[in-house]
């Protein structure tokens, strides 16, 4: 079985990111392997600050074990717009279910706090993540350079109520 298809190997634990965490989700969104070549300038200088894990709900997986607490992934849900803000699963941690254990607890996330939808602008390359995690798509963003120089996929994941 390949490790893209494999089941989480190793426990998981899914907490609130706190201001220290910043410095570690700005290496993970910098270093993603998603955004090589064409994608690279997109998070050269992306930062995720202190400021931005206290007035989002943002939260990491933190591996266990062997993994020693160190963060796997990272998603921040924005309420009002109700949007996915940012999803990153460090790359030796992909194929795993990290991805889908955080959207998981992201759509918890938002019933608790009423949401009926949550948006995702993705990037290119994680649209048969999202579609495969249950997300409907429902547009197309266009290219805005120079910052975003090519077009982006819009999904929409249904938050059912309990």
């Amino acid at each position: 079985m390949s490790s893209r298809t494999s089941p989480v190997s190793r426990p998981l634990t899914i907490r609130r990111a706190v201001a220290r965490d910043a410095k570690r989700l700005t290496r993970l969104v910098r270093g993603s392997g998603a955004y090589e070549g064409e994608y690279a300038a997109a998070v050269a200088g992306y930062r995720v600050g202190p400021d931005y894990i206290e007035a989002h709900r943002t939260f990491v997986a933190v591996g266990a074990d062997e993994d020693g607490g160190r963060v796997l992934g990272f998603y921040s849900l924005v309420l009002a717009p109700a949007e996915l803000d940012l999803l990153f699963v460090a790359d030796e941690a992909q194929g795993r279910g990290t991805g889908r254990l955080l959207v998981a607890h992201m759509r918890s996330e938002a019933r608790a706090a009423g949401l009926d939808r949550v948006k995702v602008v993705s990037h290119p390359p994680a649209e048969g993540f999202y579609h495969r995690a249950g997300a409907v798509r429902t547009g197309t963003v266009r290219a805005n350079p120079p910052a975003v120089p090519w077009d982006r996929p819009e999904f929409e994941f249904r938050i059912p109520s309990e």
